[in-house]
């Protein structure tokens, strides 16, 4: 994680770069629980100037996350691009785009923000593709499906009638 902290002070005026790879120890680090592993390369660019720096970190490579099906272990692909400007302020502070960092403590941690933008990359349903999931899984979710949709169309009918009222007008127009 130390490679993603950078003393903005101390670097020289005009266009910087570093480069790292994160691996399972940096998602672990992080301390989330919805990336179990990774293997992603990070680029990051910074352009100082007098008053501002911008910096732009590009995160491409792949993470391990739990299928919501089956829980098995998937593989995801992420390319992540964002952009930063970060300015020196008597006070550290962070907007959605803007960083102010401090001359007496300069150093800007892109960690976290590398590892959160890695997140809301991914889509909110992770599954694997068709006739991937763990078979065992699937056969017991739709065993267990199938019994408490019975069970519970059962209990409608028994505790509230006003719903026999509703499949008859739903059978009189389909």
């Amino acid at each position: 994680m130390d490679n993603l902290k950078l003393d903005i002070k101390a670097l020289p005026e005009g266009d910087s770069a570093v480069a790292t790879s994160l691996g399972s120890d940096f998602f672990a680090a992080a301390g989330g629980s919805e990336i179990t592993q990774g293997d992603v390369h990070v680029d990051v660019s910074i352009r100082k100037t007098d008053h501002f720096s911008d910096v732009v970190f590009h995160a491409v490579g792949t993470v391990e996350i739990p299928c919501d099906r089956c829980l098995d272990p998937m593989e995801h692909s992420v390319d992540v691009t964002q952009h930063l400007t970060v300015k020196f302020g008597c006070e550290y502070s962070e907007t959605d785009d803007l960083i102010t960092v401090t001359d007496d403590n300069p150093v800007l941690d892109l960690s976290w923000l590398v590892y959160e933008g890695i997140i809301l990359s991914l889509p909110v349903k992770h599954v694997h593709a068709p006739g991937k999931c763990n078979r065992a899984m699937i056969q017991l979710l739709s065993e267990y499906s199938a019994t408490r949709s019975d069970d519970a169309a059962g209990q409608q009918q028994e505790t509230d009638p006003r719903w026999n009222a509703l499949e008859e007008l739903k059978k009189r127009f389909h």
